[in-house]
């Protein structure tokens, strides 16, 4: 593998990459409130001020930008390093939105589910339908823990569904390449869940106890599990916290790799390039994104790639 290239530093804890089309790669800078355009050069460019903490972000089949967001967080200066912390005092609350990357205007599509309100949306992928399957990471607040789950939704605000909960801080989420299988990465477990996908928005019941779904792996030491993206050959790449890496389970979780990277906190990876086999992939504890290729190639995202 070649050596990761700086495309661009002095991000406010960047997240949620998509890799465009065009080479420019769109990210949320979570710190900061924005959805941000880093173009080829490494120049970063404002889309859209959403406040809040946007998290997970992905493109829609309207080609609008979906995003997650988690309603901020406390922010902690560490030796040089952005960590962030628990609910913050002007904490806006849980929402998904929709930005429009023509004029940057944002809309809030849901706040709430079955009553009960979204605490943190973190992570978002689309399927072949065109509904979304979104994380909640739940989030701290003081002596209070918040848990999370799994959600699917559409963009025309006509369903939103809590389909797994609890789960204790969902984070990552992807589908397989057949989408019969969506994945979950908790963070404070550090484990990776499977679903099987029985319907759009539906998945088959637990086996038994345990957890919240089919238990696929976990890495070794001690480390929290982030965002995560598939490649073309149904591996779920998991961006690892304090071991500063991405780790990469084989479907069935017999195969563990690890590959560091020089921050603690690497939040997220999504390919783009040639083939798609150029990984970019957020550090964001020192707010830099970085670029690699990858070995194997990214997994085609619904009406992004295909």
């Amino acid at each position: 593998m070649s050596q990761p290239k700086l495309i661009a530093s002095g991000l406010q804890f960047p997240e949620g990459p998509i890799a465009m089309p065009d080479g420019s790669v769109i990210l949320v800078e979570i710190k900061r409130g924005t959805l941000t355009r880093v173009h080829p050069d490494g120049k970063a460019e404002v889309i859209a001020t959403t406040g809040g903490g946007p998290n997970g972000a992905a493109i829609g089949p309207d080609g609008a930008c979906y995003i997650c967001n988690d309603g901020g967080f406390e922010w902690h200066e560490v030796g040089g390093l952005t960590i962030p912390g628990d609910k913050p005092a002007n904490y806006s609350g849980g929402r998904i939105e929709r930005v429009d990357l023509k004029t940057g205007k944002v809309d809030v599509l849901y706040t709430q589910c079955n009553g009960n309100p979204l605490i943190g949306p973190n992570d978002i992928v689309f399927d072949k339908h065109g509904g979304f399957w979104f994380t909640d990471h739940g989030k701290g607040d003081g002596r209070i823990q918040y848990r999370g789950g799994l959600y699917y939704a559409k963009i025309d605000g006509s369903l939103i569904k809590e389909v797994a909960f609890p789960i204790l801080s969902a984070n990552g989420v992807g589908l397989s390449p057949d989408e019969k299988t969506v994945y979950v990465a908790d963070t404070y477990s550090a484990r990776l869940f499977a679903f099987d996908v029985v319907a759009p928005g539906e998945v088959a019941p637990a086996a038994g106890p345990g957890g919240p779904g089919r238990y696929v792996g976990t890495a070794p030491g001690h480390c929290f599990f982030d965002s995560l993206a598939v490649d073309a050959e149904g591996n779920i790449c998991v961006a690892t916290l304090l071991h500063g890496g991405i780790t990469t389970f084989s479907p069935d979780g017999s195969k563990i790799t690890h590959t560091a990277f020089d921050d603690i906190l690497p939040t997220n990876i999504c390919f783009g390039g040639k083939d798609l086999k150029t990984a970019f992939i957020t550090l964001s504890a020192s707010g830099r994104l970085v670029s690699v290729e990858w070995p194997t190639a990214g997994l085609p995202l619904n009406f992004l790639n295909k």
